[in-house]
Formats: structure tokens, sequence, C-alpha cells
């Protein structure tokens, strides 16, 4: 399994700064991504803007962590996904946002124990399918996306959707994560507060 860090964003919510350098516990904000992917994946790949400067990977990863950019300006995170998912050689790929820093191993494991022979898995919330962290089948999962890539319906929860996944209820990823810390991500600066 390969993972895939969505970190093109243009964080326009977070203001002038580059938000996934944002620190947070010591380190840039998308390293915690990177390194729960890492500890659950062959290799990370993280996706910047078709423009933006490479972000330098945290060292202490256990696993080869490259960087691709978007081919298209500006398109979402489904650009985004389709660029690693064009990047990605492997069946299965894990897919988080550079700003989900509290993503654990024991949530990551449970997710990718829970594909199975469907295309995707994903968690719920209140009954609700978030579209990620996903694990998801390449080939199906590429497939999709570029159908949806030139429509105006880009969104990765409607992308789910089409993948028919399996969802992992609230009631079962709350064993591993009774918080639900997965949930937490990075929108604006005093996201960060609190570590």
């Amino acid at each position: 399994m390969i993972g895939i860090v969505l970190a093109g964003g243009r964080s326009s919510r977070f203001g002038e700064a580059d938000k996934l350098r944002a620190e947070l516990r010591g380190r840039p904000l998308f390293h915690h991504t990177v390194l729960a992917l890492a500890a659950v994946c062959d290799e990370v790949i993280v996706v910047v803007a078709a423009n933006a400067v490479e972000p330098p990977p945290p060292e202490d990863a256990t696993v080869p962590v490259r960087v691709v950019h978007d081919r298209i300006a500006d398109a979402g995170p489904l650009a985004g996904l389709v660029a690693g998912l064009e990047a990605a050689d492997s069946e299965l790929v894990l897919v988080a946002g550079g700003d989900q820093p509290d993503l654990t191993t024991p949530l990551l494991g449970l997710l990718a124990g829970s594909i199975r022979d469907a295309d995707a898995a994903v968690l719920a919330e209140r009954d609700r399918p978030r579209p990620i962290p996903a694990v998801l089948r390449r080939v199906p999962a590429l497939e999709a996306a570029l159908a949806r890539l030139p429509t105006d319906q880009r969104s990765l929860r409607a992308l789910i959707a089409d993948l028919r996944p399996v969802v992992v209820p609230e009631r079962t990823w709350r064993r591993v994560d009774p918080d639900g810390a997965w949930r937490r991500d990075v929108d604006r600066p005093v996201d960060l507060a609190g570590g």
C-alpha cells in the first residue's frame, strides 16, 4: 500500500502563511500526516500544487517519501488525488489530507483492513461517510477520478460515492480512536492551538 498526502490546497482560510509548513508539536503540520501514513505504507507520495515549491519531507520517515505536483492548477483535491494515483504503483492507496495531524496507526490499520473486496473504505461520522482518510483501489479510483475531473462535480465525497465504499461505522473506529482525534483538520491558525 502506498500513502498519498494531499497537500496542494490554497489554504485560503489560513491566511497568508503556508498552512502545511506551519509548526505543530515541533514540526511542520504535513509531517504529522506523512509519518502516520509511513507507519502503515511502503512509500508516501506528497502531492503539492502545480506551481508550489517542494516542501522538505520529514527526515525521520521510515519509508521513501517523494513529492509530485498537480498537473492542473486550482482544480481542487480531486486533481491532487489524480496526480497521486498516477504516481503510485500499488493496488491499494491510503489517502489523507496534509492538514490531518492526528491520524494513528491503529485507526489507519483498521481502515486498511476494512476494504476487503470493495473499491474504497472510509470512516463514518454521525452515519455519514467522510472522504478522507480513505483506502482506495488505485485503478477503479483513478478511472472514476479522471471521469469526474472535467465536470463541475469534483468533490472527493462524490468520488467516494461513485466507488460504493465500505463505510466503517463510528462504533467500530471509536474502539481504536475513542476521542475521534482523526477528525481534526487545520483550516485556520487557531486550529493549531492545543497541539
